[in-house]
């Protein structure tokens, strides 16, 4: 499937976890970019979504606990949370809506 009409770019910062960006941009047929170590504002989605997430699991929180139940149920309620910038539109419906345009 050609994702470009729903994903434009992807922006990550330098983590050995990305050394697969190539792969990742070929097949979804996007651009891929990297952001400026220390420069956070160039992932500014990425650190609200962290924000979000440290509602559940504070700073120092010890990740080794949370079992993969809560990670799921997490995920849910922020993949089904209104955001503001999505004109209060959860990211499940923006991304449905995007997807039907698509196929």
């Amino acid at each position: 499937m050609d994702w470009s009409p729903i994903l434009h770019t992807i922006t990550s910062d330098n983590g050995k976890e990305f050394a697969n960006h190539q792969s990742v941009a070929e097949t979804l047929k996007i651009a891929y970019f990297f952001a400026n170590p220390y420069c956070s504002w160039e992932r500014g989605a990425n650190e609200n979504l962290n924000g979000l997430v440290r509602q559940y699991f504070p700073k120092k929180y010890n990740f080794d606990l949370i079992t993969k139940e809560e990670v799921l149920r997490i995920t849910n309620k922020l993949n089904n949370r209104p955001r503001k910038r999505f004109g209060y539109k959860s990211p499940n419906e923006i991304f449905e809506q995007k997807f039907k345009q698509c196929a």
